[in-house]
């Protein structure tokens, strides 16, 4: 009699779907423990990344959450993505002169004088909205270039420069502003929205998910592709889709917050655009590579026939601009202009922001997502503070605090590399 056919034996479909599984759990272990040998490697050698901000930024709202428990909600964290935005511009365009080694002491006072041209031209003198704020922007990049050539022909430090900016552009804030002192903005006008407007429908947060998802792979996959052709060392395909999953699940995450809410805020849509750009134009383009070769050593730069005065001209341009930017947003943020714009604690926090983050004070060393992390432990602080009613004062010490560590930390790391040769 001819056997029975065996039950319990694997279907050959089934047991080729089981190889196929084993073998994708096998490469992302691989990817996984790739990527922590390596972290481990740079570790050792003083290249800390963003590991120290991260943590920091965990710590803070994991101890804010555990004072009070509304910090993490939807509606907390979706107006914590709005309060970044201004800060936050003007600490990207503090990324790209500490990347020289340079300090820029005057973005506060430009964002001030940006935002007033905007109110007196739109607000007092009836100009379309959209061509004061042309006229704002330019203004705020006038100014970053004036200083920047100053700074690049007298070879005058920088922090000088822009320190006699500081006095000047608030001076004539204040006289453009005139006697009337404080403009207030039309509240349903163009400025106005770009913090009010929100992209109510839930699919439009998940699709930029997805875009921004798709980007970062193809990014890689592109970088993987040249390196390789030209027998460079070039991460797996699997460390790739690893690191692609990371961003997916941190961006599909971060959409479905926000659309618990109101949804995606427009301000933060600009701002991670204007991020997210600025940051391939430093690490994909020659221009980039020589604001990086600059910070190294200027010598060597002059020496390599680099544009020197171009380079320097350009990046506080740059800075200049992303201080106007930034002031337009914290103008809209409470739809007025007065002589305290660009004032008070915004140089610091923007400065405190790109030195939190990452980014060095020795230059040659940071990203522009240094200052999203930085401007996002700093407004999470205050943020935390406001909910635990916890005076002023003590927001400003915890600040000056993490600040102080920063410092350290970077000191301690470029200490670190020199030892390996890295520095």
């Amino acid at each position: 009699m001819r056997d029975m056919p065996d039950e319990t034996r694997a279907d050959p479909a089934a047991a080729t779907a089981e190889a196929r599984q084993r073998r994708a759990g096998w490469a992302v272990t691989r990817a996984v423990a790739g990527w922590i040998a390596v972290r481990r490697r740079r570790l050792s050698a003083g290249e800390l990344g963003h590991l120290p901000v991260t943590l920091v930024l965990a710590s803070v709202w994991i101890i804010f959450q555990c004072i009070n428990s509304t910090f993490l909600s939807p509606r907390n964290l979706s107006n914590l993505s709005v309060d970044i935005v201004g800060t936050g511009l003007i600490a990207v365009g503090i990324v790209f002169v500490l990347l020289l080694g340079e300090l820029d002491l005057s973005v506060g006072s430009i964002s001030g004088l940006a935002a007033a041209v905007f109110a007196v031209l739109s607000v007092n003198n009836g100009v379309p909205e959209w061509l004061a704020l042309i006229a704002a922007v330019l203004t705020g990049t006038a100014a970053g270039t004036v200083q920047g050539y100053s700074v690049a022909r007298t070879r005058v430090p920088a922090f000088v420069v822009t320190l006699a900016g500081l006095l000047t552009w608030n001076g004539l804030m204040l006289a453009i502003l005139g006697t009337s002192g404080t403009v207030n903005l039309d509240e349903n006008g163009l400025i106005a929205h770009l913090t009010s407007y929100y992209f109510t429908n839930a699919g439009v947060a998940y699709a930029v998910a997805a875009l921004a998802t798709a980007l970062v792979f193809l990014a890689s996959y592109l970088d993987r592709r040249r390196r390789r052709e030209v027998g460079m060392p070039h991460r797996p395909l699997h460390t790739i889709g690893v690191r692609t999953g990371m961003v997916a699940v941190i961006a599909f995450a971060s959409a479905y917050v926000l659309n618990q809410f109101q949804g995606l805020p427009l301000a933060l849509l600009i701002f991670l655009a204007v991020v997210a750009g600025l940051d391939i134009m430093l690490r994909r383009t020659p221009y980039g590579r020589q604001v990086y070769a600059l910070g190294s050593s200027i010598e060597a730069a002059r020496r390599a026939s680099l544009s020197v005065t171009g380079v320097q001209t350009a990046v506080l341009a740059v800075s200049g601009t992303l201080a106007a930017t930034g002031g337009l947003f914290l103008a809209s943020r409470i739809t007025s202009v007065s002589q305290s714009s660009g004032s008070g604690v915004l140089l610091l926090n923007a400065i405190a922001a790109a030195v939190i983050g990452g980014t060095s004070l020795f230059g040659g060393r940071g990203t522009t997502w240094s200052a999203v992390l930085g401007i996002l432990v700093i407004q999470s602080i205050a943020s935390g503070m406001a909910l635990t009613d916890t005076p002023t004062a003590v927001q400003l010490v915890i600040t000056g605090g993490v600040l102080f560590a920063a410092v350290v930390i970077d000191s301690l790391s470029r200490h670190a590399q020199q030892a390996h040769g890295r520095a």
